[in-house]
């Protein structure tokens, strides 16, 4: 196996990112917590090779409205006073080929997918040089790979795209297919809370017990390093669900059309600082260190 050298990171969506958009993908956003505090982007910024003087590219191609995702995305950056930012407009196969964004992907020092619909993004990028770039700086470069929402779902090996939450656990329902295979050995969902998605993780895994299911909520993120070990950053939770020790399952005997049933399947849930060890199958619960409490301990300053 090899180790990527670079860095993945992967966010549920629907960040509040401080700026005056009031909707994305045709979506009005509530007031999330605060992009910006929790630190998914500026991780994004601190984990790249040259911080705030790092070369971003956004990818808009999931969106139905790139361009005003495209100056939304450069707008954020700028709060963390990254200023060299661009957008790849790429619409088609055709401006996959492009050799200007090919150019410009090769200099950059961060990749970013925007949210949208993730269909576009593996039936656009799939088998192109584009792609093939991308994964090579990935794994031999100090480079960094973000996806939002659309982003982050297709850039595992198997990808979801396709499923209503109210009837993810009838067959048939869930279509699987491939992604951009930044990971593999697991599949993403995101707005995974806020839209009910367990079912659609459920049936996913029961199908392929060998990968680990993860659910991003909205302001929630994974920053994967080593192409294994997993660390929640964020407001929100990610949802884990493990199907190596899952009893039994019918998904294979029932007719398309019927309801699955799945037993003993193991659900775990990571919130900020957790860490989950891909390698080892194994979370890392972050130890909470409180202070001392007692009669002397904290005392007001009377003089104070």
């Amino acid at each position: 196996m090899v180790i990527p050298k670079g860095k993945l990171i992967i966010i549920g969506g629907a960040v509040d990112m401080g700026t005056n958009l009031g909707s994305q993908e045709g979506i009005v956003k509530p007031n999330y917590l605060k992009f910006f505090e929790q630190g998914i982007l500026k991780r994004i910024v601190t984990e790249s090779a040259k911080l705030h003087e790092s070369v971003v590219e956004i990818i808009t191609t999931a969106s139905q409205i790139p361009e005003l995702v495209g100056e939304e995305y450069i707008e954020a950056f700028r709060h963390f006073n990254v200023k060299n930012v661009g957008v790849l407009d790429i619409r088609s196969r055709e401006d996959a080929k492009n050799e200007v964004y090919i150019d410009r992907i090769r200099k950059a020092d961060v990749v970013m997918f925007s949210g949208g619909d993730q269909l576009r993004l593996s039936s656009i990028f799939g088998g192109t040089e584009f792609l093939q770039i991308l994964k090579a700086r990935y794994s031999n470069e100090h480079f960094v790979i973000a996806g939002t929402s659309a982003g982050a779902a297709a850039a595992s090996t198997n990808m979801i795209y396709r499923g209503q939450s109210n009837k993810a656990l009838i067959k048939g329902e869930v279509q699987i297919t491939a992604g951009l295979g930044f990971i593999d050995s697991v599949i993403i969902d995101t707005h995974f809370v806020q839209r009910g998605r367990i079912g659609r993780l459920l049936y996913a895994v029961a199908s392929n017990p060998g990968m680990l299911g993860i659910g991003l909520g909205e302001d929630a993120g994974l920053l994967i390093t080593g192409g294994t070990m997993m660390e929640a950053i964020g407001s929100g939770l990610t949802i884990l669900v493990n199907g190596r020790k899952m009893a039994e399952t019918n998904i294979y005997d029932v007719e398309m059309g019927s309801p699955v049933s799945i037993r003993n399947m193991r659900v775990s849930v990571m919130s900020i600082f957790d860490k989950y060890d891909l390698a080892e199958n194994q979370l890392i619960i972050k130890k909470i260190v409180k202070p001392e409490t007692g009669p002397f301990v904290n005392m007001p300053d009377e003089n104070a």
